[in-house]
């Protein structure tokens, strides 16, 4: 008697970044192939492992366990079946087993343990790695008691402000109101992040599932994820995930049949960076104009519709499952001083390896940089590196050894932000980074503050003004003074932080301020 083939599980991320290098059409070439060698394929669409430099990365499932091959081009396909592909065959493209590989035990992911590795649309799939045990624990304990646990693990909030998490749920739960929301920030908009994303369209579960702990924590029974509209694979993701989750019970009149009701929609945003800001997301989210909201009275008592809201970052509300898990002090374990658990870390710009790292807070960031990202791309020196996105400190070549954690770069300058590393080599012009730090402030503004609106467009015509050589001495001094009133004065970050870049640039990098001008440039009006 013939026994049927086993059918063999190959997995191809459906992670954007995969998708933009061919990922999709890599899929489609491995169904062709299997299907005219008569294999027996399941081609299983995952996240990505955050090796970015190494999509798409194919793996394939084996007894000794699954083994990665990558970058793979649509038009590698045959050559690797002809090499035993479904078997793990030796290839120039075999990377190994990928639980072994270098980038990956490294690593100490608590959030990102299931990305890459199931089904983003499985339910079943997300519950046999550990899916829904943190509810399940929720479920079984008082909202104080929740919001008590996740303050005593330490979590703060991962989209930048590092506000501590539990003490802003014990805030809401304390509020009386006869209605509370729940409110996702999920408007990534920092230069050189992606981890919201690929957490979005590799695990949204974990997502629906934190949010879900955060309701029954406050006794919140509506939620909203505000998405920004540049995403839309992880808009698609969302959307099919809550469906799957509210004809589960996982959403709806009663949260796996607990007597709490929640209920979740994704809202998407119109591409404005200051949607960022949890005020003018929350006017955004109301159908108003997005602008920043003077502070008091704080969203946690006053927020959407004005009524008391939890607002937090997506990997804020995706670490939550874990701790109702494992337990607060588990978690706190992780990481040093005040800065508790793991960070993920998202390393781009000048590198040769980019992707995403998580790791416990306190690895210095020339390691992160020389020994996991590999060091420049272009095989130049380092000569500066941004942490924290657009608004962030620019730090030397010198300054690596800074650990990432929030207070070790508070006191050189410097900030944390939603963990987005890029790096520059030494062909940078500082100069002209400072001018982009206000033009990118300019565009960026919601308008309601004088500091911010005018000073960023005055900072980039006195930036024009020194890299055209005129009068430096006068106008750097102007530059001191713009960026003094813009942080003291600003309503909000956008403005408070936008001379941040701006003065790390003129500190550390003074000599890109004071270049020689080529003859041909016509020089702009003096500063007065």
């Amino acid at each position: 008697m013939n026994t049927p083939a086993q059918t063999i599980r190959i997995f191809v991320p459906i992670d954007a970044a995969a998708l933009s290098v061919g990922a999709e059409g890599v899929a489609q070439a491995i169904a062709r192939e299997a299907q005219a060698r008569g294999v027996a394929v399941e081609i299983v669409r995952n996240g990505t492992r955050g090796m970015l430099w190494l999509e798409p990365l194919v793996e394939v499932e084996t007894p000794a366990g699954r083994i990665a091959y990558g970058p793979v081009a649509a038009k590698d396909v045959p050559a690797l079946f002809d090499a035993g592909l479904t078997s793990g065959g030796s290839h120039a493209l075999r990377l190994g087993l990928t639980d072994e590989l270098d980038w990956m035990k490294r690593q100490q992911r608590l959030t990102f343990a299931r990305i890459g590795v199931t089904d983003p649309l499985s339910l079943a799939d997300y519950r046999d790695h550990d899916g829904l045990a943190g509810l399940k624990a929720a479920l079984g304990m008082t909202g104080a008691a929740i919001a008590e646990a996740v303050k005593a693990s330490g979590l703060r909030g991962r989209g930048g402000a590092g506000f501590p998490t539990g003490i802003k749920w014990k805030t809401v739960h304390d509020a009386q109101a006869e209605q509370k929301y729940i409110v996702c920030n999920a408007d990534e908009g920092d230069s050189g992040t992606f981890a919201d994303r690929m957490l979005m369209e590799g695990d949204p579960f974990m997502l629906i599932e934190g949010m879900a702990i955060a309701a029954i924590a406050v006794g919140a029974t509506r939620g909203y994820i505000y998405l920004r509209s540049e995403y839309p694979h992880a808009h698609r993701t969302l959307q099919r995930a809550i469906l799957k989750a509210q004809n589960a019970g996982l959403l709806g009149d009663s949260v796996l049949g607990s007597g709490h009701a929640f209920h979740l929609e994704v809202r998407l945003g119109a591409g404005a960076y200051i949607c960022g800001e949890e005020t003018s997301l929350l006017e955004s989210l109301e159908g108003k104009r997005a602008i920043v909201r003077a502070k008091p009275p704080l969203p946690a008592l006053q927020g959407l519709f004005g009524k008391p809201t939890v607002v937090n970052n997506v990997l804020s509300f995706a670490a939550v499952p874990w701790i109702l898990q494992h337990g607060a002090q588990a978690y706190a374990d992780f990481g040093l001083g005040r800065s508790r658990g793991t960070l993920p870390v998202q390393l781009g710009g000048n590198v040769k390896r980019g992707g995403l790292i998580e790791l416990a807070f306190g690895i210095s960031l020339r390691e992160i940089i020389e020994d996991l990202g590999g060091g420049t791309l272009s095989g130049r020196p380092i000569r500066a590196v941004q942490v924290g996105g657009p608004l962030g400190a620019y730090l030397t070549a010198a300054q690596l050894d800074v650990p990432m954690d929030y207070e070790a770069l508070a006191s050189m300058r410097a900030m944390l932000g939603h963990g987005g590393i890029v790096v520059f080599d030494d062909s940078v012009d500082m100069a002209r980074q400072a001018r982009f730090a206000f033009e990118f402030c300019a565009k960026e503004s919601c308008g309601k503050c004088t500091p911010c609106r005018i000073g960023a467009t005055r900072g980039v015509e006195v930036m024009d003004r020194i890299i055209a050589g005129v009068e430096r001495p006068k106008n750097i001094a102007v530059l001191r003074d713009l960026s003094k009133l813009m942080t003291d004065a600003s309503l909000c970050a956008m403005g408070g932080l936008t001379p941040v870049p701006v003065l790390s640039a003129l500190n550390h990098f003074s000599e890109d301020f004071d270049r020689p001008v080529p003859p041909s440039k016509s020089l702009p009006m003096a500063a007065e």
